[in-house]
């Protein structure tokens, strides 16, 4: 368990890939690579996951301390009820939330996640978002 002030300093700390990769964003990727905090002692994982039937489908998220997910980013995914009882569409964003974990969702931001129906352009504006730089090279989709 993270307390709100400790999961913010992760998620907004700088990360980088651990070691030279290609990312592939294609129909039933499901991935995992690992990143490193900017202060060198934090590690963190990145999941990447994609529908192979309803290609729209997709799953990026990152975790903290191995297993704790930080944020979640679900496009086209079931849409979500949050603990309170209100209702978040098929596209959304989780944030962890302490005494929560990832339970809770929320509507994407349009500033942040300019297209949330191309994948290569959601996948650059979700690196940003959780602060990982030095994006390797990726064979981007064609669909």
């Amino acid at each position: 368990m993270l307390t709100q002030v400790e999961a913010h300093t992760l998620i907004a700390m700088q990360k980088t890939f651990s070691e030279l990769v290609t990312i592939t964003l294609h129909a039933g990727t499901d991935q995992t690579h690992e990143l490193i905090g900017a202060d060198k002692k934090e590690r963190f994982l990145l999941d990447l996951s994609r529908g192979t039937i309803r290609l729209s489908k997709v799953k990026f998220q990152t975790r903290g301390k191995i297993a704790i997910v930080l944020v979640r980013l679900d496009v086209d995914g079931s849409p979500h009820t949050n603990p309170d009882g209100s209702y978040i569409g098929r596209t959304h964003i989780h944030l962890y939330r302490e005494g929560f974990d990832d339970k809770w969702a929320y509507p994407i931001d349009p500033a942040i996640f300019t297209s949330s129906t191309d994948i290569n352009e959601t996948f650059r504006s979700f690196c940003g978002y959780c602060n990982i730089i030095g994006i390797p090279s990726f064979q981007e989709d064609l669909l």
